[in-house]
């Protein structure tokens, strides 16, 4: 599980430019997986082999000047509750205003690592303005550019340093499903149908990741832990309709499971913040199940829910494996059909294929269907195998790695969903040389 870096200031000083830079810079990115520009918000980086997870606070405002001190302030707020380390941005061409004055302020009362970091800072002259910023209180500064990336390996040499090790969970063994979905989807109610008034929960582990609650559910032959992130402290201050804020508490309940259950509220469709949600637990390289819940507030005719079902996969393109389950956690109508497929996509995750099956069933599908011809060379996949990672993913050897396009790789995990069933489960496809 990684580390979560938040990025936060006061808006136009370079927050977006600057994560962008670090997510996508060649030796930083750790997946460039379809879907990730979906959303801007959130990415992983990696520095000297330390991962972490990072957030751009600023793909989360919206409004006027005057709303914007506020959420401002909301967004810090949850920032130093939820993050590892933070990131406080200011831009040298506007020197220190009153909103940096009010950041640094909410930020003097931490106790985790703040890197002060000073931006546009482009030339000699700017560097010397950049002194002001000592009267934030805040210690040293780092000065970068983003737009160019002069500075932010010094600053990310430093950053890595401080981040806290984390304490790898002990694998039990059991499957870890995590409930997740925008507010009030009814993740909450969902939990309590399945656990309820029933007195079949083992033992409650209490805030294994410091803000989940996990509860041990044994029933119907099942035996799993359940994260729950509906029921986290719940802050009086935090609005609960923040987008911002269930992305956050998303973060840590994706990394920390195995299977996501994507709590969906049927009246309001798959809309952009389910999406958000969706691309983390996919970029994370999660099992997803998808749970249409309050199904029995849609007027239906025969064809209404396999319209439902497809204008969902279409938002989903180009991971469209995925189960989608309609349920009502008020009559209880198929929610133990979400916990059996759940456990499906958790085998599904697990699951291993000999090398030999694998090539005894793929090499003649490649021999048909062989990737185009690139300049007049051709590429020969002569190998195949799974890699040893927690998720499927394969190892194609062939002679030009260089030259299988996208599209040929697509094709390939399509083969591979088609004779092996990965629903629910992202699956990677590299070319390596022979």
């Amino acid at each position: 599980m990684s580390n979560i870096v938040a990025i936060v200031g006061r808006p136009n000083v370079g927050k977006s430019t600057f994560f962008n830079r670090l997510i996508q810079r060649r030796e930083a990115i750790v997946d460039a997986v379809s879907g990730v520009t979906r959303d801007r918000h959130y990415g992983k980086s990696d520095w000297n082999g330390k991962e972490f997870s990072l957030i751009d606070t600023g793909g989360y405002v919206l409004g006027s000047d005057d709303v914007f001190e506020a959420e401002i302030d909301k967004q810090v707020e949850l920032a130093i509750d939820e993050a590892d380390v933070i990131i406080f941005m200011v831009d040298v061409e506007s020197g220190v205003t009153g909103m940096d004055e009010d950041v640094a302020k909410l930020l003097h009362k931490v106790n985790k690592p703040v890197f002060l970091v000073v931006n546009k800072v482009d030339n000699a002259k700017r560097a010397e303005d950049a002194v002001e910023f000592y009267s934030l209180g805040l210690g040293e500064y780092y000065t970068v550019a983003s737009i160019n990336g002069s500075g932010t390996g010094d600053l990310l040499d430093a950053l890595v340093e401080v981040l806290p090790e984390k304490e790898t969970v002990v694998n039990e063994e059991l499957p870890r499903f995590a409930v997740v979905g925008r507010p009030n989807a009814g993740k909450s109610s969902f939990i309590n149908s399945l656990i309820g008034e029933d007195r079949y929960i083992v033992t409650d582990i209490a805030g294994t990741t410091r803000d989940s609650i996990d509860t041990k559910y044994n029933r119907f032959g099942f035996e799993f832990n359940l994260v729950d992130t509906a029921g986290i402290r719940r802050k009086s201050k935090v609005k609960e309709d923040l987008e911002f804020y269930s992305v956050m508490r998303s973060v840590r309940a994706i990394e920390h499971s195995d299977v996501c259950l994507l709590v969906l509220d049927a009246t309001r469709g798959f809309d952009g913040q389910d999406q958000n949600i969706f691309w983390l637990a996919e970029r994370n390289r999660k099992g997803v199940v998808i749970l249409v819940n309050k199904w029995d507030l849609v007027e239906k005719d025969h064809k209404t829910t396999l319209e439902y079902e497809k204008a969902i996969r279409k938002e989903m393109e180009p991971f469209t494996d995925v189960p989608i389950i309609f349920i009502s956690t008020l009559t209880k109508q198929r929610i133990y059909k979400a916990i059996e497929t759940a456990v499906e996509v958790y085998n599904n995750r697990t699951k291993k294929i000999k090398t030999s099956v694998l090539n005894e069933v793929m090499l003649p599908i490649i021999e048909n269907y062989p990737p185009p011809a690139n300049k007049a060379k051709f590429v020969k996949i002569k190998y195949i195998m799974q890699l040893p990672t927690p998720q499927p993913q394969f190892a194609f050897f062939c002679n030009l790695p260089q030259y299988v396009k996208e599209p040929y790789k697509r094709f390939l995990e399509n083969k591979l969903r088609e004779h092996f069933d990965f629903t629910g489960v992202p699956v990677s496809v590299y070319m390596r040389k022979k």
